[in-house]
């Protein structure tokens, strides 16, 4: 059986091509978690991507069997410009939340960190963008359930309270209708404009 991680490192390497740096990071209780920082690019994109989550499949603390080989797996993929790389160990943090918290990373999660993405950010929280768009899915073999890649949208406060209270797919309109650049780390949040 392939080792996940390799694979996903390898999938990543194929997608962002060019220069790269790694950090790993072990939390108490937890394996280790790598955070791959890929570029930048021509444009000055930087990505920000994790690989370890999908190690091992994601199970909520309530289920009664912990399954070893079934369950989603997932991986976080944060794109900035310019890049910030305080935000490497708030990527591991995230990363770590399905093992520390039971926490299953899917499209429309949101998750409030309470405190800056990075020093000095306005940004405290992020939504889990739909997986397959910017990384496509990595196969596994049967009966494993694929890997697929989350993008991280960076919220603010008030953008994370509206997105827990009217829903993902409405804050997403919002950016949308405003032509949000998500990508922005010192963008303001989308209901001051």
């Amino acid at each position: 059986m392939p080792v996940v991680t390799d694979l996903v490192r390898a999938r990543l390497t194929a997608t962002f091509p060019g220069p790269q740096a790694a950090a790993s990071v072990t939390f108490l209780g937890t394996t280790a978690l790598t955070v791959i920082r890929f570029g930048p690019d021509a444009s000055g994109l930087v990505r920000y991507a994790t690989v370890g989550v999908s190690e091992a499949p994601m199970h909520p603390p309530t289920a009664s069997v912990v399954d070893p080989v079934l369950g989603p797996r997932a991986e976080l993929v944060l794109s900035l410009r310019p890049g910030r790389d305080e935000v490497l160990r708030t990527l591991a943090v995230l990363a770590a939340t399905p093992q520390v918290e039971g926490l299953v990373l899917t499209a429309g999660a949101t998750i409030d960190l309470g405190q800056p993405l990075w020093p000095g950010a306005r940004l405290s929280a992020v939504l889990l963008g739909e997986e397959a768009g910017l990384v496509p899915d990595l196969e596994l073999p049967d009966p494993m359930e694929p890997v697929r890649f989350h993008p991280v949208l960076p919220m603010t406060a008030d953008e994370a309270a509206l997105a827990r209270a009217r829903g993902a797919a409405h804050l997403r309109q919002l950016w949308l209708d405003a032509g949000t650049d998500l990508r922005d780390p010192d963008r303001v949040s989308v209901l001051t404009r």
